[in-house]
């Protein structure tokens, strides 16, 4: 019988990657999601539970009904704006879902988890590429919470004998290269799938956030990582916590830093649609430039992004976007 991992969030875009990725191991993906962002057609290689991490009572349940060896944690909100806008929000689901979840996986006897974290505990950086090892000071609540769980985990692990590894991604981007799942959301606010849709037709109202920054065209500079090879780290920290490795924190990044606007020029040359930069003030809690330094995952899990060129990245969420969202017969 292969091994089951619980994957909270595993309708979402990154949680049904890895999903993907969990099966091709050999693994047996149970999804565990209340689905008030995720889209059960998303969930393809194995059972989908309904549930709330929020819920100790739920968590026990599906990780004893499935026999499950490990976690990995998704579930959360992650939009930088609507944290700044809204933070309790995102202290009651980001912290208060893990403290649920570490309950219930204590009831279940189960004591190794993954933990989906952010380049957001950063904040505005000494420097780039940012090490494991650069000060943390987030500046929104998104970023608070995430390096929030990170500590309880870190006291848990120490306490208790919790096996963890927390993974603090740069911009998760692209699709998968067979098209079968892709980045789809109610409401997108992501650059790249936004832009994207907004040469489709779908969305009407794109902006860059931010023009001014103090960079070589003005806008924000990110470390674009494609999808697929963040959730083949995921899947080399399950492993590697259940072959006996130690936990840690580790950065999941490319290590090259694209601008917005490079971006736009990218998205273009794919397309062959040409496409305005209109432009929009800054969002508050924006760094100018957030760059991995990916060395340490490498060097401990064998990490190493095979996907991530800006070029793999556009031209795989370009082809998902094509299938998910047919181009509207005005704009064609």
């Amino acid at each position: 019988m292969t091994r089951a991992v619980l994957v909270t969030g595993g309708a979402g875009y990154i949680g049904s990657h890895t999903c993907k990725a969990l099966r091709t191991a050999g693994y047996t993906p149970v999804t565990f999601d209340n689905l008030s962002l995720g889209s059960p057609e998303f969930v393809k290689w194995g059972p989908l539970v309904r549930g709330d991490t929020r819920d100790p009572s739920q968590v026990e349940a599906a990780l004893l009904a499935h026999d499950v060896c490990a976690v990995i944690h998704f579930a959360a909100l992650s939009s930088v704006g609507e944290s700044v806008s809204d933070p309790a929000i995102y202290y009651r689901t980001n912290v208060g879902g893990l403290m649920g979840l570490l309950e219930g996986m204590s009831r279940a006897v189960c004591n190794t988890i993954v933990f989906s974290s952010t380049a957001a505990v950063y904040g505005e950086p000494e420097r780039v590429p940012i090490a494991e090892t650069d000060p943390t000071r987030p500046m929104n609540a998104y970023g608070r919470s995430k390096l929030m769980c990170e500590d309880i985990l870190r006291d848990h692990a120490a306490a208790y004998g919790l096996k963890a590894i927390a993974l603090r991604y740069f911009n998760a981007s692209g699709a998968d290269p067979e098209t079968e799942i892709g980045e789809f959301r109610e409401v997108e606010t992501h650059l790249i799938p936004r832009a994207l849709m907004a040469l489709q037709g779908y969305v009407h109202d794109f902006q860059v956030f931010g023009s001014d920054f103090p960079t070589a065209d003005g806008t924000a500079i990110r470390d674009y990582i494609h999808v697929s090879d963040l959730a083949d780290a995921h899947v080399r920290a399950v492993t590697a916590l259940l072959s006996g490795a130690d936990g840690g924190v580790f950065n999941l990044g490319a290590g090259r830093g694209y601008s917005v606007g490079e971006v736009l020029t990218e998205i273009g040359r794919v397309t062959g649609r040409s496409m305005a930069a209109p432009t929009g003030g800054r969002r508050q809690g924006d760094p100018v430039q957030l760059v991995a330094d990916p060395g340490l995952a490498e060097a401990r899990l064998g990490f190493q992004p095979t996907r991530s060129s800006l070029q793999s990245i556009v031209e795989s969420a370009w082809r998902w976007h094509l299938r998910a969202h047919p181009l509207r017969n005005d704009i064609a």
